[in-house]
Parts: C-alpha cells; sequence; structure tokens
C-alpha cells in the first residue's frame, strides 16, 4: 500500500507542473504587460460570396496592446489595444489594390480614422485557463461591445527573455455594418471572425 501510495504522489508531481496556470491567479507579477508585436497577430475572416471564406490580417507592427496585470484576481486587470488602421493588410503576399480597397471608406475608412481602439470593461473567469474579455471596441467613430472568448496558454518565466511573460488565444466576431462597414455586403457576409494570438512581457 505505502508503494502504491508513493508511487501515485510521484506521478501527481509529474503532472502538476505541467497543468495550465489559473485564470483566477497567476504565478507572475502584477504590473503592467506590453504585447510583443513579433508574436502577435489579428487574424480577421469574411465569407465570400458563399464559396468561400477570406482571410486576412492587420499588420504586425500595428498592434500595441496594453494590460495592467493584477495577477491575484485576473477579473481585476484591464486590457487595451490600438491598431494603427492605415497598415491593415491582407495574408502574405497581399495584394497591393486590395489593401488599398480594404483601407477605403467602403470598408475600413482608415484615411479619415486611422485607429481601432478597445478597451476592456469586465473580465470574466469562466475556468482554470478561461475567460470572456468584455470591452468596447471602435471602428471608424463608431463604438460597440465585443466579447473575447480568452484562453491562457501560459504563464511564467520567459526561457529566452529571461522575464516573466504569458500568452494568449482569444476569438470573437462582430458586425461590421454596426460601424459603418458596408461595401460589398452581401457578396462579402456581415459577420466577422476574429482570431488573436498575443505574448505579453513586462513594459520596458
Amino acid at each position: 500500500m505505502r508503494l502504491m501510495l508513493a508511487a501515485a504522489a510521484t506521478s501527481l508531481a509529474l503532472v502538476l507542473p505541467v497543468l495550465p496556470a489559473s485564470a483566477q491567479s497567476l504565478d507572475i507579477p502584477s504590473g503592467t504587460y506590453k504585447n510583443d508585436p513579433t508574436h502577435s497577430s489579428i487574424v480577421w475572416k469574411v465569407t465570400h460570396l458563399g464559396f468561400s471564406t477570406y482571410t486576412g490580417m492587420f499588420a504586425r507592427e500595428g498592434i500595441s496592446a496594453t494590460v495592467e496585470l493584477d495577477a491575484e484576481d485576473v477579473s481585476k486587470s484591464k486590457l487595451t489595444v490600438t491598431l494603427a488602421g492605415d497598415q491593415v493588410r491582407t495574408l502574405h503576399p497581399g495584394d497591393k489594390d486590395f489593401d488599398a480597397e480594404i483601407a477605403s471608406p467602403m470598408f475600413m475608412n482608415t484615411v479619415e480614422f486611422p485607429e481601432v481602439t478597445f478597451t476592456s470593461t469586465s473580465i470574466e473567469v469562466t475556468g482554470d485557463n478561461t475567460a470572456e474579455i468584455t470591452g468596447d471596441l471602435t471602428i471608424a467613430g463608431q463604438t460597440h461591445p465585443l466579447t473575447l472568448h480568452t484562453t491562457l496558454n501560459q504563464a511564467g518565466e520567459h526561457p529566452m527573455a529571461g522575464m516573466p511573460a504569458f500568452g494568449i488565444s482569444a476569438t470573437g466576431t462582430l458586425l461590421r455594418s454596426e460601424y459603418g462597414n458596408e461595401g460589398l455586403l452581401g457578396p462579402v457576409s456581415d459577420e466577422v471572425s476574429l482570431e488573436i494570438q498575443a505574448e505579453f512581457l513586462p513594459a520596458q
């Protein structure tokens, strides 16, 4: 019996370190964290004539995100994101004429409204490594609520940067017509799906 208990304890000790950190509290310091643009992406998807799903993304260098992290109670944290709207582009290799069309008043209207912003208003912890981040999304001067279904991928010491870090994945959907984005509405879907990946490091 003692041998069985010892074996069970050893197995538990091996498993526990690889379990994801709880989304309620994190084993890293509280403070201000900024996204690493090299390892951040915001991908968007719309359907095209019912034949395909078109995939595009914001330029990585245009993504600036800040988390005011409360590591003891993640629900008290704050997320703000600013996107340089004039850097909207399709996935590589991209088409410059199409990029210009996406940035035009028909769609994003980045000349008149060069920024897209998101500011969290609440964070609801829903599981050991999941949370619902709700906030105000502003596109082309129109602001509406958006909820991001978020997964904490990992939190801990970054093995290359030598500092605390955490990474998240998130998904969400919005109706572009609510933001005055009605170009080719019908042939191109109103609903836009978002897929977000981001790594955060302490702000310098």
